[in-house]
């Protein structure tokens, strides 16, 4: 089921989230100051609006409140993005997700009425150096600072084994939560005995001290 989303500031970030969400047949407001910007992205968002939103009056006329998620994707201006959020916030919106430049403007907008706050830059990094430091990595989802998420791509070292047979819990304590193989479908929770095949990739989760072990174990 489709929602409603309002993206205010169409920046790098702004705007491929704001596509991302339209691509997935959602209603999408995009909502930037700048004219140019909004020309920039009409095929990026089914509507978009020239306004300033640390004015309560233009979110209200916008029924900004009606909206399902609001993301608040301001990149360059700290002071209009925690404000956009207390006005959003004052305005009774659902949902507020805002994206931080720091840690500090982080903890400001969750004071001031953030739902969730995102850390883009900061995420992307994380995830490129992991992809450099341990190749075998595709995806990398940081869940805390003590747990993540990782698709693995399998080594020729564990290729044609069995779940059963890698004990990967027991080993590793790390939980092996689906298999994607290589026509990208994916079996949740795979029976354990099940051989992985070349092209197979490990979804697993657990502590990133256990994952680390994990890799080096798939890497040998």
């Amino acid at each position: 089921m489709s929602k409603q989303y309002a993206v205010i500031g169409l920046g790098r970030f702004g705007s491929s989230l704001a596509q991302s969400l339209t691509q997935e047949d959602n209603e999408v407001l995009g909502i930037d100051i700048n004219e140019e910007r909004i020309e920039e992205n009409r095929e990026a968002v089914r509507h978009g609006v020239i306004a300033d939103s640390t004015d309560e009056q233009a979110m209200k006329s916008l029924g900004i409140r009606n909206f399902d998620v609001v993301i608040v994707a301001i990149g360059d201006n700290m002071q209009a993005s925690i404000l956009s959020v207390v006005v959003l916030k004052e305005l009774g919106v659902k949902h507020i997700v805002a994206k931080a430049l720091s840690k500090h403007h982080g903890l400001i907008l969750s004071k001031v009425g953030a739902d969730d706050v995102v850390y883009p830059e900061r995420d992307m990094g994380q995830r490129i150096a992991q992809k450099l430091m341990s190749p075998s990595i595709i995806e990398f989802i940081k869940l805390s600072d003590e747990y993540s998420i990782e698709e693995v791509r399998i080594s020729a070292n564990i290729t044609g084994k069995s779940l059963i047979e890698l004990d990967i819990r027991a080993r590793f304590n790390v939980n092996v939560i689906a298999v994607r193989y290589s026509n990208n479908s994916v079996k949740i929770s795979p029976e354990p005995d099940y051989r992985l095949k070349e092209d197979d990739v490990l979804v697993v989760i657990g502590k990133n001290d256990d994952l680390k072990e994990l890799e080096k174990f798939n890497a040998k």
